[in-house]
């Protein structure tokens, strides 16, 4: 199977477009606010009245200069969260895809500013993904069962994806996460073979297929690369049962096959590669420390399902008399740069020893409803030492700030008590923490040096409208949506303008074309 559809990489940060790219930008009808230039030596006020709402596009989206790096631009934000508080009339100077500099107090947009009405935030993180899953949305919602009839659905679409047909899902996928004002994401990839489990020509076709689709969608993307070699426990203490059919395409059959492999992918500005280890029932015992030692050897994140199903901890005790926890901590999978998926059946011990090590906890709230699995103690594991992050997983929605509230909302309904995160502590986790998470620990704050990544959250939406602006945080987590996203910059690119994809032309088409070529 040949990837000839995908577009070759190129070098350093493949997000700003050609020259014919850029063209094709200006061309298009105007969709965001730019100050005026002076006119005769004298600075005109913007061209929009700051009271008037939404912002009218300038005619110019992307600056670029001719060697295709990013062109220094400056930003006038009306608000933003600058880690503590909401700051009004701020501005950003970016230079070389970074912020150069943060200015307060700045009442009117400098000349040439281009102007972000509503909350500006560090972009989001979404730390969690598995992209093909994508494909199930609705389709998994008729009639009733358990995670473990929900995978079976899962493999039958897994079944059917091609590098070619992976590439368009993704990239429509990955589209829909930039206008939610997602600008990095950790794909948990571990769908890396042919039918029947045969290496396609390029071992990695399937990896390389998702790193194309998020550059082409302008996201960041930290590639994780997962061991999965095995069915389950077997019977026997330390014996694993083999893969069936649909898990053949995701075997490499050993860990040192699997460390091979992964070591031929290739990260760039735009791609970080990590590793990760399915679950303990993927992965035998004996071969954990494999996986852990590549990713330490290369100072790459490292992630694990763990503890999302009570039968997966049964299973773990039964085999080897321990939590699947400990075994991790026992074969040095614990750490600073690992971070656990889910954490949600966890004893106290297994809550110790998660947060001594600093291991990280990513929620997928709004999965874990979706699949039944139960709310984890993300209370417990945040007191004893653990990093937040928040991930979409199966992405029945993708929708950051529903997963930030959702954590809050579930531990209120478990605990009949209220205000266990601050908005600010919800946002972090749905920023700073999740980019630290995937590998980026700059990312996630609007400082100085740090990636010039932003979301811009409307405040004048039926979801939004009402509060006072000092209160645009709490706005935007307790109520706004996806939807209420209107401007998104990656890298100093204006990737997203009042709701619309710049490079993406019709995010809904493309993702009911890919996803309906995986069901006829």
């Amino acid at each position: 199977m040949t990837t000839e559809r995908m577009p070759e990489p190129t070098a350093g940060l493949a997000t700003e477009p050609t020259a014919d790219r850029a063209a094709e930008l200006t061309a298009q009808p105007p969709t965001a606010e730019r100050a005026a230039e002076p006119t005769a030596g004298l600075a005109t006020e913007p061209t929009a009245d700051p009271a008037a709402g939404p912002a009218t596009a300038p005619t110019t989206g992307l600056a670029a200069v001719p060697s295709g790096k990013p062109a220094p631009v400056t930003y006038w934000l009306s608000h933003a969260w600058l880690g503590t508080h909401v700051e009004p009339d701020v501005v950003l100077e970016v230079s070389g895809g970074r912020i150069a500099g943060v200015r307060t107090g700045v009442e009117a947009p400098p000349p040439g500013a281009i102007v972000l009405r509503g909350l500006t935030l560090p972009g989001l993180a979404n730390a969690h993904s598995h992209a093909f899953h994508r494909a199930l949305r609705s389709t998994v919602q008729v009639g009733s069962g358990t995670f473990w009839t929900w995978r079976e659905t899962m493999y039958q679409v897994a079944s059917r994806l091609t590098p070619d047909t992976y590439y368009d899902l993704a990239r429509a996928v990955y589209a829909e996460m930039a206008l939610a004002g997602i600008t990095a994401v950790g794909e948990f990839h571990y769908l890396h073979h042919a039918p029947g489990g045969v290496p396609y020509d390029n071992p990695n076709a399937m990896g390389e297929a998702l790193i194309a689709a998020a550059r082409e969608a302008g996201i960041r993307i930290t590639l994780l690369d997962t061991a999965y070699l095995a069915a389950g426990f077997g019977r026997r203490p330390n014996r694993y049962e083999q893969p069936d059919r649909h898990q053949l395409r995701f075997s490499d059959t050993t860990a040192d096959a699997w460390a091979e492999r992964a070591g031929l992918l290739k990260g760039d500005e735009n791609t970080l590669i990590g590793a990760a280890v399915h679950s303990v029932r993927a992965v035998p015992a004996d071969q954990l420390a494999t996986v852990a030692q590549w990713a330490e050897q290369r100072g790459a994140p490292l992630h694990v399902h763990l503890s999302e199903q009570t039968a997966e901890n049964d299973a773990c005790l039964a085999a080897h008399g321990r939590t699947p926890t400990r075994l991790l901590a026992d074969h040095g999978v614990l750490g600073p740069r690992t971070t656990g998926v889910h954490n949600t059946h966890l004893t106290g011990e297994d809550i110790e020893l998660i947060g001594s090590t600093a291991t990280g906890t990513c929620m997928c709230p709004t999965t874990e409803r979706d699949l039944a699995d139960g709310i984890g103690p993300a209370v417990a594991l945040q007191r004893a030492g653990s990093p937040l992050s928040l991930g979409s997983d199966s992405h029945a929605v993708i929708d950051l700030f529903e997963e930030a509230r959702a954590m809050e909302l579930n531990e209120r309904l478990r605990t009949r008590t209220r205000g266990h995160w601050t908005a600010a502590a919800l946002l972090r986790a749905a920023s700073a923490d999740g980019h630290a998470a995937l590998g980026r620990p700059d990312a996630g704050v609007l400082e100085p040096g740090a990636p010039a990544d932003l979301v811009t959250v409307a405040l004048d939406s039926v979801r939004t409208a009402g509060p006072v602006p000092r209160l645009a945080a709490e706005t935007a987590v307790f109520a706004a949506s996806a939807a209420d996203v209107r401007h998104t910059v990656v890298a100093g690119r204006h990737l997203v303008r009042d709701g619309h994809h710049a490079s993406v032309d019709d995010v809904p088409g493309a993702l009911a074309r890919a996803i309906a070529a995986l069901h006829h």
